[in-house]
């Protein structure tokens, strides 16, 4: 499934003009989806379909897809029933994500909403939610996923429970998604605001490591930045990122000479297959580069993320690079750079026969 960028708008906490920059900033990096809040809605029907009708066409001129984040007393705060969803198909959205569930029987009908909106479950609780809708023959084209995103420093999911959560709708083949956090941004739907990411272990990294982890779980389809307004710089590092594979982000020796600049930088590698759990092998580099490779920065103790390749004292393995996984000497390696140290998480999905690049 395509892998999509998304950035978030709170109409009722924004002034249009800067959301539609900040819309308008963001396709440029090429995001093409957009989580908006209807959740803190408190003024009548008139004023909020006007507001939200104007920023959602300006989405849509720039081809977003637009999804709303309901829960039940909106349609009580708006006077509109669940059995109508014209309300919101007038308004030009795509879809909504329903905050709060139902008996999955109701979920199931409104996947066959005449205006064909998306409905979008909510993905962060561990139990049957999405199996007990699609047992009542669910739209499944119309049923998409997405994780909450967790405003309280200490309140979001870890990892392993996330995992779960996911691979729920994932076996499924339901377009997924989860939030992460800008490291700048203040808005948001609430009065507090510590970021706003769906993963604990999120909440302070850069949003780009962020969603390379997410994008590496290979459970997430759509990564989208919860908290507005990230820095253009933070949109600009998202939009570069590589949604299909990890990019190592490298810290690199002065010393690395241009052979070995030109193995780490200017190829594609991939862990083999038979795999050992001292270090990630690329061995194809070796049988592309036959240049020597004088010894360096090889007497002292590699450390788990550090790039290694092999030098002239090492035979048939010269040239080959490794990242290592468990700290140990060979002097038969030339050490030429260290994964930086947010993204050493990322180790954990290289797995056998994985593709990687790097980058410095």
């Amino acid at each position: 499934m395509f892998r999509r960028l998304g950035i978030s708008v709170y109409p009722d906490n924004s002034v249009f003009e800067e959301d539609l920059a900040y819309i308008t900033f963001a396709k440029a990096q090429g995001f093409e989806r957009i989580f908006m809040s209807m959740l803190e809605v408190t003024q009548g029907k008139a004023a909020v379909a006007e507001k939200f009708s104007k920023i959602i066409s300006a989405a849509k001129a720039l081809s977003y897809e637009v999804i709303l984040d309901i829960a039940p007393n909106i349609f009580d705060e708006l006077q509109i029933s669940y059995d109508d969803l014209s309300f919101f198909a007038e308004l030009g959205a795509d879809g909504l994500r329903l905050d709060a569930g139902f008996d999955g029987n109701k979920e199931a009908k409104l996947s066959f909403n005449p205006y064909g909106l998306i409905i979008e479950l909510n993905m962060s609780n561990d139990v049957a939610y999405l199996d007990n809708i699609l047992t009542y023959e669910a739209n499944e084209p119309y049923i998409y996923g997405c994780h909450n995103f967790y405003p309280q420093e200490g309140s979001a999911l870890p990892l392993a429970f996330f995992n779960s959560c996911s691979k729920r709708f994932k076996k499924h083949g339901i377009r997924t998604a989860a939030f992460v956090s800008s490291q700048v941004a203040t808005g948001g739907p609430w009065d507090i605001n510590d970021g706003l990411p769906t993963l604990e272990m999120h909440r302070h990294l850069p949003v780009e490591v962020q969603a390379k982890h997410l994008f590496a779980t290979g459970l997430i389809d759509d990564v989208i930045v919860g908290n507005a307004y990230a820095s253009e710089a933070e949109l600009v590092a998202l939009g570069q990122l590589n949604r299909y594979q990890i990019a190592f982000t490298l810290d690199l020796l002065p010393t690395a000479n241009p052979v070995e600049q030109e193995i780490v930088l200017e190829n594609q590698h991939f862990r083999r297959g038979d795999i050992t759990s001292q270090m990630v092998r690329s061995t194809q580099v070796r049988k592309d580069y036959k240049q020597e490779n004088p010894p360096h920065d090889n007497e002292q103790i590699f450390q788990v993320g550090d790039i290694v390749i092999g030098n002239d004292q090492f035979g048939k393995y010269k040239n080959e690079l490794q990242i290592v996984l468990e700290p140990h000497r060979d002097e038969r390696k030339n050490k030429v750079g260290s994964i930086q140290k947010d993204e050493l998480i990322l180790l954990d999905y290289i797995r056998p026969w994985t593709k990687f690049r790097f980058k410095s």
